[in-house]
């Protein structure tokens, strides 16, 4: 799945229950906080300490200066606040370059206990993985912290702000920005899992694994000749929404989406992972929807809208099941059924059909890997690769077909609905 078009990679549990894995191209509130007594209490004897009326700029800029420089320097001790320690820890773990942080406006008023949000300008990137850096305004809460007097009592340190929260506001909210994550690396891929302990260790060495299996997967089909892939798993589905700043259920059922981190054409690109429907899939179909995803990021697809849905994602799924050794009864359950009930589709999938919200999704994505899958029958898996890299660079999709198999795309389309006719008999 792409962020271009979200129907992109949604994987259905038909993986597990019969049926071939459609993968969503496709934020809810992860919401991250130290808990704990948020009343601002004045210490006693130390006069001049009162909650300030309006945000502080100022005293703002400074923590969020303070913060860059404990990030840059690797010291989460030095960082302003809690929260602020556990993302420089994490920032530390992920090896970030590139961090840039900025003081931009107030998102509203300043609360009773003196505290208040504000949107802030990050520039960030993974290193070793990105080769692009990520730029995003991330809703900060800002709190003062208590004065401090000297050593004598006879004067006092009007105190300064700390930082007590992220994502509180809009906009999107970075994984690693949301609490303590657990990372591994290799030397071809990073995962990014949200949580701590045992059990979230567990989950990051599983995830490492397929993505590991993600990779090879690619390249025995894709020319990835210098393989970076980065998958983001955030504790629950609400996360991976306010993780692509979308609406609460925007991704209910979505397995994995493909997408730049920012939202932007040139960030870094990810894939990100719903733990909640990858969680419930056995791990088969686990590695068919991050072998999916693989290839878009392999392919670079993320923001392109050259390519047509029938062959971005059927050659994504023909990737992902090429070595699967599952009947055509499981993995073209859906569109098999459609074909026997009403025909075979006159047209191969397009944009309209590739909707998450329709009852026969799940039908398109199998018709569409199956276009790709008859293509490398008739012309070979070599071709199918040339003509989806002509069509992803600009192409026109009817002319590379000719120069690549000999036939166009209504020849084509014909040929497509016959195999369609036979499976269905």
């Amino acid at each position: 799945m792409t962020s271009t078009d979200r129907h992109s990679s949604r994987v259905a549990v038909r993986v597990v229950v019969a049926a071939v894995v459609v993968v969503a191209v496709a934020v809810g509130l992860i919401a991250w906080h130290i808990h704990g007594d948020d009343t601002y209490v004045v210490p006693a004897g130390v006069a001049g300490s009162s909650r300030p009326a309006t945000e502080q700029p100022g005293q703002a800029a400074a923590a969020l200066e303070a913060w860059q420089k404990a990030i840059i320097h690797r010291a989460p001790q030095a960082a302003p606040g809690a929260v602020a320690r556990t993302a420089t820890a994490n920032a530390d773990a992920l090896d970030l370059k590139d961090f840039t942080v900025r003081y931009i406006a107030p998102e509203g008023a300043v609360g009773a206990d003196g505290s208040w949000t504000a949107d802030v300008a990050m520039t960030w990137r993974f290193g070793g993985v990105d080769t692009s850096t990520a730029s995003a305004e991330v809703s900060t809460t800002f709190a003062p912290t208590a004065a401090v007097a000297d050593t004598s009592g006879s004067s006092a340190d009007p105190g300064g702000v700390e930082i007590t929260g992220f994502g509180q506001g809009e906009g999107r909210l970075p994984l690693w920005l949301a609490g303590p994550v657990q990372v591994r690396r290799t030397a071809e891929t990073m995962v990014v899992l949200g949580g701590s302990g045992s059990a979230a260790d567990r989950k990051a060495a599983r995830y490492q694994t397929l993505a590991t299996r993600a990779v090879a997967a690619v390249q025995e089909v894709v020319p990835w000749q210098h393989p970076h892939l980065v998958l983001e798993v955030p504790p629950a589905e609400s996360g991976l929404e306010r993780m692509m700043n979308a609406s609460e259920g925007s991704y209910h059922g979505v397995a994995a989406v493909t997408a730049s981190v920012d939202g932007t054409a040139h960030g870094p690109v990810h894939v990100f992972v719903n733990p909640e429907v990858i969680g419930g899939l056995n791990s088969q179909g686990a590695q068919i929807v991050l072998s999916h995803e693989a290839t878009h990021a392999a392919t670079d697809v993320a923001t392109n809208t050259t390519l047509p849905p029938w062959l971005l994602e059927g050659f994504a799924d023909y990737v992902a099941l090429r070595d699967v050794k599952l009947p055509l009864s499981t993995t073209a359950r859906q569109i098999i059924t459609d074909v026997r009930r009403d025909g075979a589709p006159k047209h191969l999938p397009g944009a309209k059909q590739f909707n998450d919200q329709s009852e026969k999704f799940g039908a398109e994505y199998e018709a569409a890997w199956l276009a790709n899958r008859l293509l490398a029958q008739l012309g070979g898996q070599q071709a199918l690769v040339a003509l989806y890299d002509e069509v992803r660079g600009g192409a026109d999709l009817d002319t590379s077909m000719r120069r690549e198999f000999g036939f166009g795309v209504r020849d084509f389309t014909v040929r497509w609905r016959h195999e369609l006719q036979g499976l269905a008999r």
